[in-house]
């Protein structure tokens, strides 16, 4: 229950429409228990020369008694002037009426619970896309794209036919039983009392159902994360896949989990379907027994109701049976929808690691440096960084060295705050980075990757990726210092031309360059290079390592070098071993010493 309410809290303001909605099912109820309530009165009309006889308007008074009354009394009224067939034709004409009615507010109320739930859908898929976008890395490293992505897409799809489908049943179903029994308790209390003994056990069965379907969705959900991971991982590695000969291997591994979801998703259809026939069959069971129980006391005469009174008891009833079906397919279908919702909602409710500071500071400006003050770095216990201390003044080059996992991209990403320092302090012209804004803190610094991550869209809108109004004669410019400028123009249509997913359409060394175009377009004062050049062949790195001379002119930067031809002239270099600086200085300067860095050089003059 509670994870429903949470739910629905995402459709707030709920007085644009609550209101309203109660009114329209209350006149839905209404009319829908004046349908059959006219039916005794029919019967009368049509089978009984002996109905009550009311000459006089009976007193006002809010019972159920002087409605009966005074609508008896309108009876005798037009029998004495039409006719039987005149009342006759009177009574189907209020019937048509109230239908009518009935099904006119049914459909206005369904139009409000329409507006209810886009507004619930678009806000879920709002948060969930904001967790996933102001989220630190942190997050992305413990959760599995396959269940994002699964929770984005098949999750709220779930919510969506589930939960949000159920709303009107569950909110509209009960009021109609509730009113209906009150209608049965009004004709014959006896009869009633006897048909609630047979809910106890219908209940019973029922929550059984539930609960299971409840444990079987989470494994559903666990099943179509994995899929989705297998998936986006044979389509990123087709290559890989092809190369190995490994089809077969990764389809058979598919298949296992796909059949896996296919055997659990069989067995919550058919436990979810079987929640409707159970209720309606215990339901005609319970109309069944009633009719035996009801003629019989009739016939002994100590019912206390007519003939005409018990068929419209039993209409009634048959009105229970429909709202209690839906409202045991909702709950079935329900456990599906929660258990999504509980997935989506641990996401929404996940919490952010980088949070901005109350009035923190607004830095448009680098003036002096970048100060690393007893650093350290910890994946929840796994040490990365260890007190690591230097400075990067402006329009300096440093340039990070060392073995794999040695700690050089995760120092970088503290600069931007992808991740916040576990001790120590990280200091841009003297001030705290956790006490700037993030905005204005990741405005000063542009990022070019090992991994040339672009996006499915043109050219232009790729390399002026981020910025809210495009000036294209700059975009030009950067593309030209980026060496990009003569490829692009050779495309299709030129700026415009859409470079597909990840840029698939382009070389790698046209990819690479366009992230650098992009860099030189947002014009940071300082520059993260992340081992820009290690995945080229050798015409490719020659561009790429020229474009990236022309955008370091005149910036603050720091470098991650696989390749250490490409650093020599970097101001110092700074040899990283197991999150701890092993050696720092010039190039020759560390040649010289003879230590880490200068075996590095030989094993890769060696190669």
């Amino acid at each position: 229950m509670k994870i429903f309410l949470r739910l629905l809290s995402f459709s707030k303001p709920y007085h644009h429409y609550v209101p309203e909605y109660i009114v329209y099912i209350f006149l839905y109820i209404i009319f829908g228990l004046m349908n059959f309530s006219l039916l005794a009165p029919l019967l009368d009309v049509l089978f009984n020369n002996n109905f009550p006889v009311i000459e006089s308007a009976p007193a006002f008074s809010m019972t159920g008694q002087f409605f009966k009354d005074y609508f008896y009394f309108i009876l005798n009224k037009y029998i004495h002037s039409n006719g039987k067939f005149g009342v006759l034709v009177y009574v189907c004409a209020i019937i048509f009426i109230s239908i009518l009615l009935k099904n006119l507010f049914g459909f206005l109320s369904q139009k409000v619970l329409t507006r209810m739930r886009v507004n619930l859908l678009r806000k879920l898929r709002g948060q969930l896309f904001f967790q996933y976008s102001h989220q630190s890395l942190s997050f992305f490293h413990k959760e599995k794209k396959g269940d994002l992505l699964a929770s984005l897409g098949s999750d709220v799809v779930e919510i969506e036919g589930s939960v949000v489908n159920s709303i009107q049943t569950i909110f509209r179903d009960p009021l109609v039983i509730i009113s209906t029994f009150a209608m049965l308790f009004y004709i014959s209390p006896q009869l009633t009392f006897f048909t609630l003994l047979f809910f106890p056990i219908s209940g019973f069965i029922i929550s059984n159902i539930t609960t299971k379907l409840r444990k079987k969705s989470n494994e559903s959900q666990s099943l179509i994360g994995i899929l989705l991971n297998m998936a986006e991982e044979a389509i990123s590695g087709i290559r890989i896949i092809k190369g190995f000969g490994a089809e077969e291997v990764v389809s058979k591994k598919f298949d296992k989990s796909n059949n896996a979801l296919t055997k659990t998703l069989k067995s919550i259809t058919n436990q979810k379907e079987l929640a409707s026939p159970i209720s309606e069959v215990m339901g005609v069971t319970v109309v069944l027994v009633i009719i035996v129980y009801g003629g019989h006391l009739i016939l002994e005469g100590t019912s206390g109701i007519t003939a005409a009174a018990f068929i419209a008891y039993i209409a009634f009833y048959f009105q229970i049976i429909a709202p209690a079906k839906n409202i045991v397919t909702a709950v079935a279908s329900l456990q599906r929808g929660l258990a999504a919702g509980e997935r989506v909602l641990r996401i929404i409710d996940s919490r952010q690691t980088i949070v901005e500071k109350e009035n923190a500071i607004e830095k448009n400006s680098f003036d002096n440096n970048i100060e690393f003050k007893n650093v350290s770095f910890a994946y929840n216990d796994d040490v990365v960084i260890n007190n690591v201390s230097f400075s990067i003044d402006k329009g300096k080059t440093i340039a990070l060295v060392g073995e794999s996992g040695a700690g050089k991209s995760t120092l970088s990403d503290l600069i931007p705050r992808f991740y916040d320092v576990t001790n120590g302090a990280l200091l841009i012209d003297g001030i705290d980075v956790k006490d700037l804004t993030i905005k204005s803190l990741r405005s000063q610094i542009s990022i070019v990757s090992q991994e040339a991550i672009l996006f499915n869209d043109t050219v232009l809108n790729n390399i002026a990726f981020g910025a809210e109004k495009i000036d294209k004669e700059t975009a030009i410019q950067a593309a030209k210092i980026a060496n990009a400028h003569d490829f692009i123009s050779e495309l299709e249509d030129g700026y415009d031309t859409t470079i597909g997913d990840r840029g698939m359409r382009l070389s790698g060394g046209q990819r690479q360059r366009l992230t650098i175009a992009r860099a030189i377009y947002k014009n940071a004062p300082i520059l993260i290079l992340d081992e820009a050049t290690s995945a080229l062949d050798t015409e490719s790195e020659r561009l790429v390592q020229d474009a990236i001379d022309k955008m370091m002119k005149n910036r603050t930067s720091l470098i991650i070098a696989h390749r250490l031809s490409t650093i020599r002239h970097a101001d110092e270099i700074i040899v990283m071993q197991k999150g701890q600086i092993a050696e720092r200085g010039k190039h020759e300067e560390l040649i010289a010493k003879d230590g880490m860095y200068s075996k590095l050089v030989r094993m890769q003059e060696l190669k």
